[in-house]
């Protein structure tokens, strides 16, 4: 499918974009895979007459990320583990800053599909190149999914019983929705 030019705006009411991460050490067994909802942000996908002029800006309020499942471990989460994982996510992962994304390339092929989008990412301060797919379906619906390594933007993998049980570095970011 061809985008309609224009400006596209996404946001929760009509995509989600979610975090999802991995388990690994010694104690993995006891930790949770999480796929994390974030819940404050807006996109602004810029379609331009000629495919180069298309940009894409994102911007997530950090401290909105909220659990939406968490799977494995030895037990079932409690409220207590979600306010203390959303706490950890605050203060030690993102430290209440912005997430920002803009992008600096947007390169579609004949047909339409895949978009693929490079651009920068600023996490915890640290801006760095990214690129990822977009995938725009004959209905409208609109996919992308990119691995972020979280220690090459200088975040602080988050880690409990001694560092036997951590979050893995990569964590995936997926963007589901429709235009």
């Amino acid at each position: 499918m061809s985008i309609q030019s224009g400006t596209h705006q996404l946001g929760p009411d009509n995509a989600t974009l979610s975090v999802r991460t991995g388990r690994t050490g010694a104690a993995a067994k006891a930790g949770h895979d999480l796929v994390i909802h974030v819940t404050s942000w807006e996109a602004a996908l810029e379609v331009g007459e000629d495919p180069v002029q298309t940009s894409i800006e994102l911007t997530a309020d950090a401290t909105s990320l909220r659990v939406h499942e968490g799977t494995g471990g030895m037990q079932a989460l409690s409220e207590e583990d979600l306010a203390s994982i959303h706490q950890a996510i605050d203060d030690d992962v993102l430290k209440r800053q912005d997430v920002r994304f803009r992008s600096t390339r947007v390169q579609s092929e004949p047909d339409g599909s895949p978009i693929r989008v490079e651009g920068d990412l600023t996490l915890v301060g640290k801006t760095q190149p990214i690129a990822f797919n977009l995938e725009i379906g004959e209905d409208g619906t609109l996919s992308a999914t990119s691995v972020v390594t979280q220690t090459v933007w200088g975040m602080k993998v988050y880690s409990a019983l001694f560092g036997a049980l951590k979050v893995q570095d990569d964590v995936e970011v997926v963007l589901d929705g429709h235009l």
